[in-house]
C-alpha cells in the first residue's frame, strides 16, 4: 500500500494491542470495514470483558496486505484461499508467483473480450442503417 502524504495508511506500529478505532485510523479502513473482515475471518481479535474487540499489533501490517491484494484485483474469497500461504512465506513465493501470473491471465482474457465486445460496438455504430434493434425487429416481423 502506497503509505505517500495523500494516503489513508498511516505509518503505525502499534506496540501493544488496539481497539477498532485505533485500527481503524491506523490502515484508513472504516470499523463497519474491520468488522466485515472480522465476519469473513480475514481478520482476528480477541473479546475484552467489557465487549470490545482487542486487535493484535501485526492486524494493521496484514490489513495493508490484503487491500494491496484487493488492489491487484484479488477478491475476498481469493484471498482467503491463499490464507494458508502465509503460514510459511518463504514456501509461499512460488505460489504466490503462479496466483498473479493466473491473474494477469484473467486479465488478459477480459480486455480480449472488451476489445471484442468494443469493435462489435464500433462496427454497429458504423452502419448507415443503424437503428434500434427492437425496432427493427418488429419491422421485420
Amino acid at each position: 500500500m502506497d503509505p505517500g502524504v495523500h494516503s489513508k495508511v498511516k505509518l503505525f506500529i502499534a506496540p501493544t494491542a488496539m481497539q477498532i478505532g485505533e485500527l481503524a485510523t491506523a490502515t484508513g479502513l472504516s470499523r463497519d470495514t474491520l468488522r466485515f473482515y472480522e465476519k469473513r475471518g480475514l481478520l482476528l481479535s480477541r473479546r475484552l470483558a467489557n465487549g470490545y474487540r482487542d486487535y493484535p499489533p501485526e492486524a494493521v501490517q496484514w490489513l495493508c496486505y490484503l487491500r494491496a491484494a484487493q488492489a491487484l484485483g484479488f477478491t475476498l474469497a481469493e484471498i482467503e484461499t491463499g490464507l494458508p500461504l502465509l503460514d510459511d512465506p518463504a514456501a509461499a513465493a512460488p505460489l504466490l508467483r503462479d496466483a498473479l501470473a493466473r491473474k494477469l491471465e484473467d486479465i488478459d482474457a477480459r480486455i480480449a473480450g472488451l476489445s471484442a465486445l468494443r469493435a462489435d460496438l464500433t462496427r454497429e455504430l458504423a452502419r448507415p442503417e443503424f437503428g434500434c434493434p427492437v425496432l427493427e425487429e418488429q419491422a421485420a416481423a
